[in-house]
């Protein structure tokens, strides 16, 4: 099967070995898969910390069909239309845990839509209801709001109740787009006034909830724009790993401060994460209330063009490979 693959000078399409379902798992014939940020570093020829490199298949998130089971998969058949996430993604071919892979709702939807969801979903459902405690009526900022599952928080907060949802973008074109998405309010997270923004929309009390997807620079920032006892939700380092980090800030508002990531999760934390969000959002999916904006379709062998365009980060909503 062909499938993107990392090598000395970037990434290439090469011809590899069908992988088989192990126990609990399903392989899936693809047809289309969608980009992520975290693809660049793997692109790259590094994983966070994992194994990668050299020989490494690309891609996290990807739709199709089922075409074999291996033992004890639930729920799940042959012939099985699914969109999953998983490791090695951009292929012709890709592996997928029996809990990653949800049947793509009966209403018509298309694998390129299907495609766009699982990470998305997963991760602000899990930031936002189990990891955030999210209550209706509360406010909300979303820390890097442009991006694909930010496009998601914005939503999913809005149809959870919030009260207030913020959004950050550092690209001001977006601010329009944003609001209609399901932003109230959108800031510049490099403005030196950003959080006296936040402040005045909240009667300087500051937001309940922080989804933050950026770290970096953000950080102490963010425990200002923050409430007492407020909490912040470390999902991603789009805007870097290591930074100065205010301690006396941080026990003066009582900030609890809880970092999120898959990479650590053992397969039944994950099972459970797909699992909560797919109870709780299949519903708005299937009626259509939570969507992404598709802002381009790329063909497979046009990965490269893909890459550069996630790259240069000039895109509203998600990247979509087509097999």
């Amino acid at each position: 099967m062909r499938a993107v693959t990392v090598v000395e000078s970037g990434v290439q399409i090469v011809e590899v070995d069908i992988p088989s379902p192990k126990d609990g798992e399903v392989l899936v014939k693809v047809h289309t898969c969608g980009l992520n940020r975290a693809d660049l570093v793997v692109a790259d020829g590094g994983v966070h910390g994992s194994a990668g490199g050299n020989g490494t298949i690309v891609g996290m998130e990807f739709s199709g069909e089922i075409v074999k089971c291996g033992e004890n998969v639930k729920n799940l058949s042959i012939g099985d239309r699914v969109m999953c996430s998983g490791a090695s993604a951009w292929a012709e071919y890709a592996i997928a845990d029996h809990g990653r892979a949800i049947k793509i709702p009966d209403n018509n939807m298309d694998f390129i839509t299907a495609s766009s969801l699982p990470i998305a979903l997963a991760t602000m459902h899990n930031a936002i209801v189990t990891i955030g405690n999210f209550v209706k009526g509360q406010t909300i900022l979303i820390q890097g709001a442009s991006s694909g599952v930010g496009l998601m928080g914005l939503q999913l907060a809005k149809h959870l109740g919030a009260k207030l949802v913020i959004g950050t973008s550092t690209k001001t074109e977006k601010f329009g787009r944003l609001k209609s998405i399901g932003a109230d309010l959108v800031v510049n997270s490099k403005d030196t006034n950003w959080v006296e923004e936040v402040l005045s929309s909240t009667n300087n009390e500051g937001v309940d909830l922080i989804i933050d997807q950026l770290s970096g620079y953000t950080i102490n920032e963010n425990m200002k724009a923050s409430k007492v006892k407020g909490i912040i939700v470390n999902v991603g380092r789009l805007a870097g790993g290591n930074a100065d980090f205010n301690c006396d800030l941080h026990a003066l508002r009582r900030i609890n401060y809880r970092g999120v990531t898959f990479r650590t999760r053992s397969i039944s934390e994950i099972r459970d994460v797909y699992s909560r969000m797919w109870a709780d959002c299949s519903n708005l999916v299937s009626k259509g209330k939570l969507s992404l904006p598709v802002d381009k379709v790329y063909q497979f062998k046009d990965v490269v063009d893909a890459l550069s365009c996630m790259r240069d980060n000039q895109h509203f909503g998600k990247l979509i490979l087509k097999i």
